[in-house]
């Protein structure tokens, strides 16, 4: 960071927030909020957050993420998803802050064959990606555009916490011991993003006072089944599994869920590496750092 920055942090206790925490640059302040200090579905809340805090930044990384129970809970999501960004973009407003909003590759409808670009047209297809795509809208209308920044990112995951990369480790070990197959859905795809990248390119937009809207995924492409089977190859040759399970390509409508899902949500982060000074990283070398890091842990 250039100069000393105090920076509010949502989501702290989350894989993301935990990464962001773990990087923290020299010179930050950084006021960490998980859900024990700040309740995201309470607007008074946030707002008043800002008005204790007064901080440069809120860093706005916490989020309801669970894309199917979104189905059942579409007020909740809204409250969390939607209603915190514009409680703390309307309070940022008169304090003179700043906010980073990230959100996800679902605002997206899915049905282009090429990577979406920041200023394409939004068209969400469940509950979770309506009320992403509602709090991004509330941020910037209520903030002058050179301080709020939208960083949209996809397939998030790490180390910590509830993921599809930890859930792949455990299920290849009980499923290769019994002799069993993965199924897994191959014609959704988009790329997998560690949460050790996707927190240097959130400190990286603050440091650069970021604007507008960017796009942050690691480099590639991969469908759920590629990413199975990296996991699996990549658990094996770092000591996480003595085998992986074979895994069976299926399609989506074989894995009925409640919420649709984009079958193509790729990211075109062109403009955002140059400007974020940050080279691309292809995710199956940030998935075997990853995976590293879970060894490590014991």
């Amino acid at each position: 960071m250039r100069a000393a920055l105090k920076v509010l942090l949502t989501g702290s206790d989350g894989q993301l927030g935990q990464a962001l925490r773990a990087s923290k640059p020299e010179g930050v302040t950084l006021i960490a909020c998980g859900r024990a200090e700040l309740d995201l579905a309470a607007a008074d809340a946030c707002a008043a957050a800002v008005r204790q805090h007064r901080p440069d930044w809120v860093l706005n990384a916490g989020a309801y993420t669970a894309v199917d129970k979104a189905e059942a809970e579409p007020e909740l999501a809204g409250a969390v998803n939607a209603g915190a960004p514009g409680a703390f973009a309307t309070a940022l407003a008169g304090s003179g802050g700043r906010l980073l909003q990230v959100s996800t590759d679902f605002v997206f409808n899915g049905e282009q064959g090429h990577p979406y670009r920041p200023e394409q047209h939004l068209d969400p297809i469940g509950v979770y990606g309506r009320s992403k795509a509602e709090g991004e809208q509330r941020a910037r209308a209520a903030l002058p555009a050179d301080r709020c920044c939208v960083l949209r990112t996809s397939w998030v995951y790490g180390p910590v916490g509830k993921n599809f990369c930890l859930t792949m480790l455990r299920l290849h070990g009980l499923r290769a011991a019994a002799g069993e197959a993965l199924a897994v859905v191959a014609d959704q795809v988009g790329c997998p993003t560690a949460t050790h990248s996707l927190a240097a390119a959130c400190w990286a937009a603050l440091s650069h006072r970021s604007s507008g809207i960017l796009h942050w995924s690691d480099a590639g492409a991969a469908s759920w089944y590629d990413f199975a089977v990296a996991i699996g190859e990549l658990g094996v040759a770092r000591g996480l599994l003595p085998q992986a399970a074979e895994v069976r390509p299926i399609t989506t409508d074989d894995y009925p869920t409640p919420a649709r899902r984009p079958s193509y949500s790729l990211l075109d982060c062109s403009a955002t590496r140059p400007a974020l000074g940050l080279e691309p990283r292809h995710w199956r070398s940030a998935l075997d750092e990853v995976i590293k890091a879970v060894g490590s842990q014991g």
